[in-house]
């Protein structure tokens, strides 16, 4: 009779454990699943239970996975079941910073007809569409309502951002949005003067005639 107390004691003892290392399986197998694209396996484990904003180890969600990879389909699903939009990783990036940095235009097209917030602080996507001069995003951005003069932590606009890497079309973008070309950076001066150190001829030139000359 002792012995089996002792055997149903240890019977209920290994229950509890087991449903910890079946949601270890599970979280492994969801992320698995996101980072191949694997819609309908991520899907079925999300209606199983799973949460929406599970995240790996790096807090990359399976939203800012999804556009990483340019999931649509999963982005979709993700949107419309609430999901986070604006959770950040170790990184301090959002899944819309990600898909900005990566030129994915449909992605962002996308998050920005679900309204997903461009304007914040820190590091922002306008800010990653404008370095890597990704000029189609960066009209959508301006579509969307981005503040073009909006500075980046390291106290430069997008223009002074764009004016620096080359980017003419972006330039052309920001001054015809009536981005500030008189901003004053304390160490390097106007867009204008980032662009003519740079070698930029094309911009400098543009942007002399913006300014009047």
């Amino acid at each position: 009779m002792k012995l089996t107390r002792i055997i149903a004691r240890s019977v209920c003892a290994l229950s509890l454990f087991m449903p910890i290392y079946a949601q270890s399986g599970v979280y492994e197998d969801i992320l698995s699943a996101a980072n191949q694209k694997d819609t309908n396996s991520v899907v079925g484990l999300l209606r199983r239970g799973m949460d929406v904003n599970t995240a790996d180890a790096e807090g990359n969600t399976l939203l800012m996975i999804s556009a990483r990879e340019a999931n649509l389909d999963l982005i979709r699903f993700l949107l419309d079941n609430r999901v986070n939009t604006q959770h950040r990783n170790r990184y301090g990036d959002t899944a819309l910073m990600l898909a900005s940095l990566l030129g994915h235009n449909d992605v962002v097209r996308l998050l920005l007809e679900r309204k997903v917030e461009i304007n914040h602080g820190g590091w922002n996507a306008f800010h990653y569409a404008v370095f890597e001069g990704h000029s189609e995003i960066v009209a959508l951005m301006i579509g969307a309502g981005a503040d073009v003069n909006m500075k980046a932590p390291n106290g430069q606009t997008p223009l002074m951002l764009a004016s620096k890497r080359g980017h003419i079309q972006v330039v052309r973008l920001l001054v015809g949005a009536n981005a500030d070309a008189g901003v004053i950076d304390p160490e390097e001066g106007t867009a204008r003067n980032m662009a003519r150190k740079e070698g930029h001829t094309e911009i400098t030139t543009f942007l002399e005639k913006a300014e009047g000359g």
